[in-house]
């Protein structure tokens, strides 16, 4: 992609799955990429995978306490930022009776909370350089109803809304857009999942199978690029065609 070599990336939830693939393929970009994750060990793990990361970073991005003195970290890496890839986020599979205020808020403290003060940390630092890019991750569930995934669903709603309002206040600085991928095979997916219901899931994907984490990180990488340079305040679906035609897109 043009425009990406040298560039100062920050990758939330970078550790493991999509965040992880990210990393890669924005090292693979030229790029110099730094990961903030919650999990030390992953970071660990990340960090000898990949040796030629700019540096790792542990906080909990639903911490707004955290994410600012992480930012102070990344500053003493980076002394700026060029692209903000929001990806941090959990999944909690529940009835929508049977979440607990505890299950509610504990989504919604990563999956929006964490997304809007890492992004409050990073525009700040861009604006002051005078442009940026802040992709931030949401979900086909922000777009469709999927049982059992109420909190989830509300969190990612609610990151679409929050990325077209950045969106417009950031212009011409700043451009802003969500990713929305549907079945997308990482680590959190198979702690989920059974094999069965990967089939199940397979089934209802028109190109036939669940999505890799390399795909999500290739259209990252796209959007934060010169390549991507009118696109602003946009949700960009990648789901194999899941969510084309309903019902009639499921075998």
């Amino acid at each position: 992609m043009r425009g990406l070599k040298n560039k100062r990336i920050l990758i939330t939830g970078g550790a493991r799955g999509i965040g992880a693939a990210t990393a890669t393929r924005f090292l693979e970009e030229g790029a110099r990429v730094a990961v903030l994750d919650s999990d030390e060990d992953s970071l660990h793990s990340v960090m000898s995978q990949m040796p030629s990361l700019s540096g790792t970073i542990h906080a909990d991005v639903s911490d707004a306490q955290a994410v600012a003195e992480a930012f102070e970290k990344l500053d003493g890496l980076f002394q700026g930022l060029d692209v903000l890839i929001n990806n941090a986020g959990i999944s909690q599979r529940k009835s929508f009776l049977e979440i607990t205020p505890e299950d509610w808020n504990k989504v919604l403290d990563v999956n929006l909370n964490g997304v809007f003060f890492v992004a409050q940390q990073a525009a700040r630092r861009m604006l002051e350089e005078g442009s940026g890019v802040i992709l931030n991750m949401g979900s086909t569930n922000a777009i469709m109803g999927y049982p059992l995934y109420a909190s989830y669903n509300a969190s990612k709603a609610a990151v679409v809304e929050l990325t077209r309002s950045m969106a417009l206040e950031f212009a011409p600085e700043i451009r802003v857009n969500a990713i929305c991928p549907g079945y997308i095979l990482t680590p959190m997916q198979e702690a989920e999942y059974t094999p069965k219901m990967i089939k199940a899931f397979e089934n209802k994907v028109p190109l036939g199978r669940l999505g890799k984490p390399e795909e999500v990180a290739a259209l990252y990488s796209f959007l934060a690029s010169d390549d991507a340079q009118y696109i602003t305040g946009q949700s960009f679906v990648i789901d194999g065609g899941e969510i084309a035609g309903g019902l009639a897109s499921q075998k």
